[in-house]
């Protein structure tokens, strides 16, 4: 009887100059993790990164073409507006 299993992950091979793999080796050896989690970590923050970046240029562009209809200074008479509008239709029902 033979028991098929279902592989949980992916293996990737990749090659780095040896100056880099050292410094590879020497990382996860420091933080006492094998490679392969600390590419798996890298991965995550590079791709946590990415999204950031991409978020950030997202909200520039919006930013960029959405101008306030309204400043600061015309808050108050707008909402003096209002409640003269307000007011006046209350008074019409009556």
């Amino acid at each position: 009887m033979s028991l098929s299993r279902s592989r949980t992950s992916r293996v990737f091979t990749i090659s780095f100059p040896e100056d880099l793999a050292t410094q590879v080796e020497e990382v996860a050896r420091q933080e006492s993790r094998n490679i392969s989690e600390l590419f798996r970590e890298a991965f995550r923050t590079y791709r946590l990164e990415r999204m950031q970046r991409k978020l950030s240029t997202t909200r520039a562009a919006v930013t960029a073409r959405t101008k306030p209809r309204y400043a600061a200074k015309d808050v108050e008479q707008l909402v003096d507006e209002i409640r003269a509008e307000l007011s006046s239709g209350r008074k019409r029902k009556a």
